[in-house]
C-alpha cells in the first residue's frame, strides 16, 4: 500500500469561489450577457440585480464566541460567514442577491484532523451551539442553511481542511480517502496511481467526497453505478456518542449494514471524516454517438431497451426538444439522445455500434460518431451542461425563475409522470407569475425498470416576488410526484426543501427507527437539525 499520497492543494490556489452564486467569479456572466440572456425570456426584468459587495451585506452579529481552545479553528468574518450562509439553488441565490443574510452561521469552522472534529462537537454539545456540516455548499435542497431557530448559535462545520488520500490499496484497487476532498484534487491524487472513483456529478468541482456520500450523490455515469453508495467499502464517522468505524470486506452480510445507517444522512447523526471507496482503472477507450428522434415517446421506449440490454452504457442522457435546443445539441423539435462507452482495457466501438442500432431499431437517426474528445453533438452537450449552471445565475440576476428538480419513477410510470408534470407546472406557473413557462425534461439515470427524469422550469417572475413564486411552483411539482407514486428526490437529497415530499413518502416505522437513532447518536440534537428530521425540543434551549 501507498500512504500519504500528497495533497493537490500544492498546485496552488483554486480561483475565489463566488460567495453568493454558483462556481467562481470569473466565471459568473457580466451584466451585459445578463441582459442579453434575459432578453430571450419574455416579462423578464430590463436590467440585473445587482451584486452586493460583503462590505454592503447587513450581516447579523454573532451570538456565541468558541473557545479559546477552538479559536485557531473558527471564524467570525463576514467573507466566510456570508459564503456559508446558503447552498447553491435558485432561491439561496436570489436571496443572496436581494442582501438577505439571515440565516448565517455565528461561527466558521475549520477542522483539519479528526480530533478537532470531536472538539468541536464536544464543545457545541454542552453550549447549546447547533453544527452544520459543510462540504462544499453546492447543495440545491437546504442542506446547510440553519432554519430551526432553538439554538444559542450556529456553527458551519467546513471539512474542506480534510483533503487527503491517506492510503492506495492498488491490489484491491481501493483507497482510503479523507472527507473534504473536492473532486478534482481527490482524481488528481488518484491520477499517479492509474486509477479513478468513477464519480463525477455536475457539482463535481465544488463538493467532497463527504458531501457526496452524506447526500447519496449520483454521478455522471447513467448506468450500473450511478450513485456513490456503490463505490462504498467502509466508512469513518464521528458522533457526538462516538466514532463509527465500519469494517473493510467487499461485502458483509451481518446484519444491517452500518455505512446504510450514514450514507444520505445529510449530517444529522454524525460527521463523516473518511471512507474507503473502491476504485476503477482509469479508461483508455472512449467513444460517443448522438442520436436523434422525432418523438419524446419514442426516444423514451429506445432508452428504455438500451437500459434493459445489458450494454450498460458510461452516458445515457435523453434530452427532449426544449432541452435539446438549449444545449445547442438539436433543432426543429427532435429529441436528443447522447449516448457515450469506455473501458480500461478494451476497445468499445464495437458496444457503441450495437447501442446506436439498438436506437435506431426504436426509431432513432444517429448522427456520425465521433471520439469523445471530437467536435460532436456530445461535445456540445457537455459544455452546456457544466455551462448551465452559471446561465441560471444570470436569469436569477434578471428575475428570471430557472431551476431544476429531479425525480425517479419505473418505466411503465414515466410517460404519465412527463406529461403530467410539464402540464402541472405551466398551469401553475400561468398563475403564479402570469407568465408562460418554459418546462423541459431530460433522463439522466436509467435502470432495467426505470429511469430518472429532471426538469428544468424557466418563466419571469415578479422582481421581489422570485422566492415566493419558485416556491409555489416546487410545491405543485412535490405534489405532482407524491401522486404518481415518484421519489421526491433521485440524487439531489433531502436538505429542508424536500421534507414534505420525503416525510410523505418516508415508511412511519422506518422514521421511528431513524428519531431513535438521531436521539441516541446525537443526543443534544446540535447536528444539522431540520434536516430528514423535525428538531426536537430541548428544555432550557434558547433561540
Amino acid at each position: 500500500m501507498d500512504r500519504r499520497s500528497p495533497s493537490a492543494s500544492a498546485a496552488g490556489p483554486l480561483p475565489r469561489r463566488s460567495w453568493w452564486g454558483w462556481g467562481t467569479e470569473d466565471r459568473a456572466l457580466p451584466d451585459g450577457e445578463c441582459a442579453d440572456l434575459g432578453a430571450l425570456v419574455p416579462g423578464a426584468a430590463g436590467t440585473p440585480l445587482p451584486v452586493p459587495g460583503i462590505a454592503d451585506l447587513d450581516m447579523p452579529l454573532s451570538r456565541v464566541t468558541a473557545p479559546p481552545s477552538l479559536g485557531h479553528l473558527v471564524s467570525d468574518a463576514p467573507e466566510d460567514r456570508a459564503g456559508h450562509t446558503y447552498g447553491k439553488a435558485y432561491r439561496d441565490v436570489v436571496r443572496a442577491l436581494y442582501g438577505d443574510l439571515r440565516p448565517a452561521p455565528d461561527l466558521v469552522a475549520r477542522p483539519r484532523t479528526e480530533r478537532e472534529v470531536t472538539d468541536v462537537l464536544d464543545w457545541a454539545s454542552g453550549a447549546d451551539v447547533a453544527v452544520v456540516p459543510y462540504g462544499a455548499g453546492s447543495s440545491v435542497v437546504g442542506g446547510v442553511e440553519y432554519r430551526a431557530g432553538l439554538h444559542r448559535g450556529v456553527v458551519s462545520m467546513d471539512l474542506t481542511g480534510l483533503d487527503r488520500v491517506l492510503e492506495v490499496d492498488r491490489v484491491s484497487r481501493a483507497a482510503r480517502i479523507q472527507a473534504g476532498v473536492l473532486g478534482p484534487a481527490l482524481e488528481d491524487q488518484l491520477r499517479p496511481h492509474g486509477l479513478t472513483l468513477r464519480h463525477f456529478p455536475q457539482s463535481f468541482e465544488f463538493s467532497t467526497l463527504g458531501g457526496w456520500l452524506a447526500t447519496r450523490a449520483g454521478g455522471h455515469y447513467a448506468t450500473l453505478h450511478t450513485h456513490i453508495d456503490d463505490l462504498v467499502e467502509s466508512m469513518r464517522v464521528v458522533t457526538p456518542a462516538g466514532v463509527n468505524e465500519s469494517l473493510r470486506v467487499p461485502g458483509s452480510g451481518a446484519g444491517p449494514s452500518p455505512d446504510r445507517l450514514f450514507l444520505g444522512s445529510e449530517g444529522t447523526l454524525g460527521v463523516i471524516t473518511e471512507a474507503w471507496m473502491r476504485l476503477q482503472d482509469r479508461p483508455g477507450h472512449k467513444a460517443s454517438a448522438t442520436v436523434f428522434f422525432d418523438g419524446f415517446d419514442t426516444a423514451l421506449r429506445a432508452v428504455r431497451a438500451i437500459s434493459q440490454s445489458g450494454l450498460h452504457p458510461a452516458n445515457c442522457r435523453l434530452l427532449d426538444p426544449g432541452e435539446a435546443a438549449l444545449a445547442q445539441v438539436a433543432v426543429g423539435g427532435r429529441s436528443a439522445l447522447v449516448l457515450g462507452v469506455e473501458s480500461a482495457g478494451r476497445p468499445v466501438d464495437g458496444r457503441l455500434a450495437e447501442l446506436v442500432g439498438l436506437a435506431r431499431d426504436h426509431g432513432g437517426a444517429p448522427a456520425p460518431a465521433g471520439r469523445e474528445d471530437s467536435d460532436t453533438a456530445a461535445g456540445t452537450w457537455r459544455s452546456a451542461f457544466l455551462r448551465m449552471p452559471y446561465l441560471r445565475d444570470a436569469l436569477a440576476r434578471m428575475s428570471v425563475i430557472s431551476e431544476t428538480f429531479e425525480t425517479a419513477c419505473t418505466w411503465d410510470r414515466l410517460p404519465l409522470l412527463v406529461d403530467t408534470v410539464r402540464r402541472e407546472l405551466a398551469a401553475t406557473v400561468r398563475k403564479t407569475t402570469g407568465s408562460e413557462a418554459m418546462v423541459n425534461c431530460r433522463l439522466t439515470h436509467v435502470y432495467p425498470d426505470g429511469a430518472a427524469p429532471y426538469f428544468t422550469v424557466v418563466a419571469a417572475a415578479r422582481r421581489g416576488s422570485e422566492v415566493a413564486m419558485w416556491d409555489d411552483v416546487k410545491a405543485a411539482a412535490t405534489q405532482v410526484l407524491g401522486d404518481l407514486g415518484a421519489t421526491v428526490t433521485h440524487h439531489h437529497a433531502v436538505g429542508r426543501d424536500h421534507r414534505p415530499g420525503y416525510d410523505r413518502q418516508r415508511p412511519e416505522p422506518f422514521a421511528l427507527a431513524l428519531r431513535a437513532a438521531k436521539q441516541a447518536l446525537d443526543p443534544a440534537g446540535i447536528l444539522n437539525p431540520g434536516v430528514l428530521l423535525d428538531p426536537a425540543p430541548r428544555p432550557g434551549a434558547t433561540g
